[in-house]
């Protein structure tokens, strides 16, 4: 994922926020700038190149201790960020580091 592309999008106003991304947002009390601020500065930790319509990354970022996921996509054609879910990782699923998926 570009990082110039991605600040691009988000100084120019250019994010599409998906409904599944804002109800999970609600329900999780993650605001719309700890988002923008995770998809900047946060770690992409798996990116998706094959996704379609777009490709699709996985970002981790922290508020506090609190490790947050986001999924996004980009429209590099028209320069347009898709937020398409964010939630925070269990240890259920993700090593203590939330990078890495457990083997189930």
């Amino acid at each position: 994922m570009d990082q110039e592309k991605l600040k691009s999008a988000i100084e120019q106003g250019l994010v599409q926020w998906q409904k599944h991304a804002l109800e999970r947002m609600l329900m999780r009390n993650i605001s719309r700038e700890l988002v923008k601020q995770i998809i900047l500065s946060g770690e992409v930790i798996k990116d998706y190149i094959d996704d379609k319509p777009f490709p699709s990354a996985l970002i981790l970022g922290w508020k506090g201790n609190r490790p947050i996921h986001v999924v996004i996509a980009l429209d590099e054609t028209m320069l347009t960020l898709f937020v398409i879910t964010v939630y925070e990782p269990d240890l259920e699923h993700f090593e203590s580091d939330y990078k890495t998926r457990r083997k189930l």
